[in-house]
């Protein structure tokens, strides 16, 4: 049964000894896709994240004519094991200007950016599109730096959908990228860039303040070159941020809540800039999205009211672009809960104060979905709106919410439109 159009979700009373386990990383299992798919040999990918953004991934490269095999994976239900054979960087070739091979990347950012520089080493057109609000980010830094390189691509707006007439390598072609909007221009660039001959730089101001473009470039140099091949995936810390914030909110009230309430499997290397999210509570008085935290700092934001003194978020743009308009709805709907905020500019500042029920517009969201049920495992009478958006990148979020101890947190989650208990098989995404 897939879940209701809404829920209702009740405070966590009192925690039982539960050890939460966090699906894989999106951002790694879409680079390692790619990784995978212009190399020589065979890689297994273990431990991948197996949703809704990865799924379009792997829709896409099968378009492109890469085989791919999904097998089972034990580590968590939103996981998977996936073989991929390499195609040695060829590309399955276009079709016509009039007849495109179409290559849809729904409301991915990653599979985006990614694909429309990968179809570049083809030959022959490709046409790029997805839902209504991937054609509203922005795209128009990749594009300025693939027509340096020397490729055609036309778009309206600089946005998608986009027609690519791949041309195949460019040894030598050279281009500068600017990461302001996302840093997953340059990683898209830098992903495709060894089979492509091209030479990939980042503009100064950008070159010290990229950790997911640095995250691309770790990947390109630990990733296997053997014909037959694992790779492990590492835990999602952006995912992870909601436990984490959770074991903190109930641990204010009671200490023993940072004792049953287990994070085991947390990201080993510092690839991914949320790996930090652990370290910022108690909350400091200024968090950046810039240098200190990466969507985790929405955690953060939904956890300032329950701070001893208000924080001040700074360098929230690349929210704005990114699946819905995240500073805005973030204010609109802690406004709504209760919680005083002050937005100028691209900087939020957050007071300490209670917050009280309300009905969540998530906005299609997943990262809004997850921060608010963060809200409802300490407030009660919390609604949230089309709670499968979670899909995205967490399908089974809410089953680890809802599920007994010792695999979940045993929050009661009901249908809010009958007021009916939910099952744990009742919340998956």
């Amino acid at each position: 049964m897939p879940l209701p159009d809404s829920i209702l979700l009740h405070p966590i009373e009192r925690p039982k000894k539960t050890s939460i386990g966090i699906p894989g990383s999106k951002s790694i299992t879409n680079r390692a896709l790619v990784l995978a798919a212009i190399s020589e040999g065979t890689t297994t990918l273990k431990g991948a994240l197996w949703s809704e953004d990865t799924q379009v991934m792997v829709e896409c490269l099968e378009r492109l004519g890469v085989d791919i095999l999904i097998l089972p994976e034990a580590s968590d239900d939103a996981n998977r094991r996936i073989r991929v054979r390499g195609m040695g960087g060829r590309i399955r070739p276009g079709g016509t200007l009039q007849e495109p091979l179409e290559l849809f990347v729904g409301n991915a950012g990653t599979a985006a950016r990614f694909i429309l520089a990968l179809v570049c080493l083809g030959q022959g057109f490709y046409r790029i599109s997805g839902e209504e609000r991937m054609h509203q980010r922005p795209q128009q830094e990749l594009v300025a730096a693939l027509r340096a390189l020397g490729y055609l691509i036309e778009t309206g707006t600089d946005r998608l959908p986009a027609m690519v007439q791949g041309q195949g390598p460019k040894p030598g072609a050279a281009c500068v990228v600017s990461t302001e909007e996302s840093s997953q221009f340059a990683s898209a660039l830098w992903l495709a860039a060894e089979p492509g001959g091209w030479n990939i730089k980042m503009h100064e101001e950008d070159a010290s303040n990229a950790p997911y473009v640095e995250m691309t470039r770790s990947m390109l140099q630990s990733f296997p070159k053997g014909k037959h091949s694992d790779y492990q995936i590492e835990p999602d810390a952006s995912g992870g941020s909601y436990f984490w914030a959770i074991r903190y909110l109930m641990g204010a009230s009671n200490p023993e809540a940072l004792e049953y309430i287990e994070i085991p499997s947390w990201p080993r290397t510092r690839w991914q800039v949320d790996t930090a999210f652990p370290n910022f509570w108690p909350l400091p008085a200024r968090v950046s999205r810039e240098t200190d935290l990466g969507d985790s700092i929405m955690t953060s934001i939904i956890m300032a009211p329950w701070a001893e003194k208000p924080t001040t978020f700074t360098n929230l743009g690349r929210l704005r672009v990114q699946e819905c308009e995240r500073v805005r709805a973030l204010h609109d709907e802690l406004t709504k809960c209760g919680a005083r905020l002050e937005e100028s500019g691209n900087t939020l500042v957050v007071y300490p104060g209670p917050l009280h029920g309300a009905e969540i517009h998530t906005y299609n969201d997943h990262r809004i979905a997850m921060c608010f049920a963060v809200i409802a495992s300490q407030v009660g009478g919390m609604v949230l709106q089309n709670p499968a958006c979670v899909k995205k990148t967490f399908p089974n979020f809410f089953q680890k919410l809802g599920s007994s101890a010792p695999e979940g947190l045993g929050m009661k989650i009901c249908d809010a439109a009958s007021g009916n208990p939910l099952q744990a098989g009742d919340l998956i995404a």
